[in-house]
């Protein structure tokens, strides 16, 4: 049987469904990588809200994904912007989400780290902003998970220069009771954040980037980089300090850059390991025993999905993170918090639907074919 595809055009392609899912199952825990998912949070689709309420979040839901993730021998990076930091989650339900899911990863074993931002407050003083900081790194740390220290929006309205950052920064690292995961997160996942280090310029902000470092060493567990940048992340990561981890997080280059060469390779911190969690669990398992090339036979072909779901505006990739974990069944519906359902095109998730169900990513094909073919008629397709 075929289904009706939308298409960029205007028209309807044919497409024929697998019958077969991909054959993955939990396994041993990784051992040459450090792999983080990035994971997505559960609306509740019967809540009364608006774009611009609190966001309510389906907890049940929420974990269950979560104990999946970690199921599958993946760590899980919790309240970053894949959670919907800034675009739907505000910070009272980021806390909250940190607390629960810290609780939750002491009970099945899990890895967790979680992000510190700023977002409780809109802009202000250099000294608000640090104080902002310093109120989420002690729910992480109370919560007992590693911190991520993601990039401000108040920071970067409100910084002069490079000194600002140097200065916001090293405050933040003498207070951290543990190495921490510093973040940068490029200005196409953010807009906001245009100039970040104090330059737009990006080897003048790669040099403030790394004087933090420097001056912290044994505060800094590792970085994670979203800038879509293969070559800079490489050049970047060969200049750390030793025992200072690089984090990929460049959805677009990631098979390469976790692979590594003679002079070093990345770990991760992916959005797009959120549906890609299993096959890039699967994966790593291969890289642990030698295989690179294995692993890039397994991985390389998930990057056409991974560049349709971040093609841009980039920010918007949530929309089809969640898309696919309702139709692979992790949810019941496709409702986000914010609404940010509606922030891609029917065309979009049609293609996304064809790219992952190529992969094999459903768990069950026919059930993601029937919820694929409800938002079809929801739209008006006829099949």
């Amino acid at each position: 049987m075929t289904i009706r595809l939308p298409d960029a055009g205007g028209g309807l392609r044919t497409y024929e469904p697998r019958t077969e899912p991909l054959a993955v199952t939990p396994g041993t825990p990784l051992t040459s990588r450090i792999v983080f998912s990035a994971a997505h949070v559960v609306a509740d689709p019967f809540a009364d809200t608006s774009p611009d309420s609190p966001a309510a979040v389906d907890w049940d839901a929420t974990l269950a994904f979560r104990r999946h993730l970690w199921s599958h021998g993946l760590g899980v990076a919790e309240a970053m912007d894949t959670a919907q930091r800034g675009m739907g989650l505000d910070w009272a339900g980021a806390a909250e989400l940190i607390r629960r899911s810290a609780a939750e990863a002491r009970a099945v074993g899990g890895r967790i780290a979680c992000g510190v931002g700023t977002d409780q407050i809109a802009g202000g003083t250099l000294a608000g902003i640090r104080a902002a900081y310093e109120e989420q790194l002690a729910v992480v740390e109370e919560a007992g998970a590693q911190a991520i220290v993601m990039a401000s929006r108040a920071l970067a309205s409100a910084a002069r220069g490079p000194e600002d950052y140097l200065e916001t920064y090293g405050h933040l690292l003498r207070q951290a009771s543990e190495p921490v995961i510093l973040h940068w997160l490029g200005p196409m996942f953010d807009p906001a954040l245009e100039g970040y280090w104090g330059s737009s310029d990006l080897d003048a902000a790669t040099e403030t980037f790394l004087d933090v470092i420097a001056a912290h060493p044994d505060k800094v567990d590792g970085i994670k980089v979203s800038l879509l940048d293969a070559r800079r992340e490489v050049d970047l990561r060969r200049r750390l300090p030793r025992g200072v981890c690089c984090y990929t997080g460049d959805d677009f280059h990631y098979p390469e850059l976790i692979a590594g060469d003679d002079q070093g390779f990345s770990h991760a911190l992916l959005g797009v390991f959120d549906p890609l969690g299993p096959p890039a669990a699967e994966a790593v398992r291969v890289l642990d025993t030698g295989d690179t090339a294995g692993f890039r036979a397994l991985l390389d072909p998930t990057v056409a999905l991974s560049r349709h779901l971040f093609q841009a505006p980039t920010r918007f990739y949530k929309t089809g993170v969640v898309f696919l974990a309702w139709l692979a069944g992790h949810q019941s519906h496709f409702t986000m918090v914010g609404g940010l359902q509606s922030a891609r095109s029917l065309p979009h998730l049609a293609r996304a639907y064809e790219l992952a169900d190529g992969l094999g990513l459903f768990p069950d094909p026919k059930q993601a074919e029937e919820r694929m073919r409800n938002l079809l008629s929801m739209y008006g397709v006829n099949q």
